[in-house]
């Protein structure tokens, strides 16, 4: 045994990701005295400026909107207890089909191996127990997901460590009650057609092939509170209108696929440190 404190590290794409995600497992993991490390891919200069103001709208001053964005990532990671905050700074690519995708120098258009390798770095300098990132989709198709899923899996192959691998999901039953709590609330959901049904889908998992279910509902006004740092993008954040109550009850556990066990223990689990301590 060692006395070195277990390590979470979670890897995401942007500024508010470690929130709505995990949020609950980095505050609950800090709270039992886990190291919890966030590595951040991008600058979110893709996200919403002052205002409201959108990407390639007149104003949206992409230099501004990254360095608002780390201050409120930067609070976020002070609300949840992460222990350790790594920003690789690429640049935010943008939604799928955005100009962004394109531009030199933005996550998307990084070389895996180059990225990766700065991620391996990391990962030998915090030893990680348990790596959480996204799926292959990365979630649900955003282009710095997928590039943030294929640099961890990428640099999991460089390090001398195997720790406990865990990617982002939602129960297909939680998915189904979506529109439902969103139409709740006043939002205007329409109907998909059959080729937005048919993505949405691909999003998260059945039930029963969700690996580790997270009770995480202790932790969920701090969960909220770190969505809420994240000021700036509130218009993109559903979740923060429905009051701290309604959250809690929706967003009280969060669910993952575990990829990687050296620990043989079973599953379903409800801890990513099962077979850990």
């Amino acid at each position: 045994m060692t006395d070195r404190p277990l390590t979470l590290m979670a890897v995401h794409a942007h500024p508010d990701d470690e929130a709505t995600g995990t949020g609950g497992v980095l505050a609950r993991y800090a709270a039992e005295g886990v190291r919890t490390v966030l590595v951040t891919c991008t600058d979110g200069s893709c996200g919403d400026g002052p205002g409201g103001i959108k990407p390639g709208d007149p104003g949206h001053d992409p230099a501004a909107v990254a360095a608002l964005r780390r201050q409120e990532l930067e609070e976020s990671c002070g609300v949840l207890k992460v222990t350790d905050l790594e920003m690789l700074e690429y640049a935010d690519s943008g939604m799928a089909g955005w100009p962004g995708n394109d531009a030199p120098g933005s996550f998307w258009q990084t070389p895996v191996e180059e990225a990766a390798a700065r991620l391996a770095e990391l990962m030998r300098h915090y030893r990680p127990d348990v790596v959480v990132t996204y799926d292959e989709n990365g979630f649900y198709g955003h282009p710095d997901h997928i590039q943030a899923h294929r640099i961890t899996m990428a640099a999991l192959e460089l390090i001398d460590l195997t720790p406990k691998v865990y990617w982002t999901t939602m129960p297909h039953s939680a998915m189904g009650r979506f529109g439902e709590v969103m139409r709740e609330f006043g939002e205007d959901v329409p109907e998909p057609d059959p080729a937005e049904a048919a993505a949405m889908a691909e999003i998260g998992l059945p039930d029963d092939e969700i690996t580790t279910w997270v009770d995480t509902t202790a932790f969920s006004d701090q969960k909220y509170d770190a969505l809420a740092a994240h000021a700036s993008q509130g218009e993109n954040i559903f979740f923060l209108r429905m009051g701290k109550e309604r959250f809690g009850e929706l967003m009280g556990t969060e669910t993952f696929l575990r990829v990687q066990d050296p620990t043989g223990t079973p599953v379903p689990e409800n801890d990513l440190f099962a077979g850990l301590r």
